[in-house]
């Protein structure tokens, strides 16, 4: 069992399994063990295999290939790769860059998932709505649920490496999370944490149908609303 806490679960599962790779306990080409298995053996949530493997993506490590399984491709290059870092997070006008960059990608991801996505993608993408909402009822922030979301819509592209950057980019890419939202909600706060739900919603809906031209605009309604949102809070400064 992973007993780490230091930094997130997540990271500590993707090094351990990182090792594996490396020391050659797991070859090229060797399909990795479900999800459930990773949860017993670490005492992790799925949540956490999820990051863990979505990390290993964008390193190189291991690929997912839809409806089959992941699979070693070699040791981790934990040395290259896009990252955005607290220094590129330190003004609103970093915020906003990140948001454009979130627009141009998730957009396409909403699309995508909107065609492939199956009952289980669904299924997460709806315990994320359902999380978002109870814990704006019961007067917190829901930057979790928030994150959640948008890395089920990645994950249901069946293309790793949009999970594989939204796992890079971190909880950071939540604005709310960058600006150190109140552990109890004003009610401003919760008129504007259900707005953004109801774009989820909205999102949602359409992935749900298979409108892939609905999920893309949705998405890009909703960024933009975010993106916009940030600049008045910038231009009030």
């Amino acid at each position: 069992m992973l007993t780490r806490r230091q930094r997130p679960l997540a990271h500590d599962l993707a090094d351990a399994l990182g090792d594996r790779i490396a020391g050659g306990e797991l070859t090229p080409g060797t399909q990795l063990p479900t999800e459930a298995a990773f949860m017993d053996e670490f005492g992790v949530s799925r949540t956490v295999v999820r990051e863990a493997l979505s990390k290993l993506q964008q390193t190189g490590a291991v690929r997912t290939r839809h409806g089959v399984g992941t699979f070693v491709v070699g040791p981790p290059d934990a040395g290259k790769g896009f990252r955005i870092g607290p220094r590129h997070l330190a003004t609103l006008r970093d915020v906003i860059a990140v948001l454009e960059l979130r627009i141009g990608i998730e957009t396409e991801a909403a699309a995508l998932a909107a065609q492939r996505r199956d009952d289980s993608h669904l299924k997460s993408m709806r315990a994320a709505l359902d999380d978002f909402t109870h814990a704006v009822e019961a007067g917190r922030d829901a930057v979790e649920a928030d994150l959640r979301f948008h890395r089920e819509i990645a994950r249901a592209t069946g293309n790793p490496h949009f999970s594989g950057l939204m796992a890079t980019l971190g909880a950071k890419i939540i604005p709310r999370a960058r600006l150190g939202a109140d552990d109890v909600l004003d009610q401003e706060r919760s008129i504007y944490l259900r707005r953004v739900n109801t774009e989820h919603e909205s999102i949602y809906d359409a992935i749900a149908t298979g409108d892939a031209e609905g999920a893309r605009a949705a998405m890009r309604t909703h960024l933009a609303n975010s993106r916009e949102r940030r600049r008045r809070a910038s231009a009030d400064a």
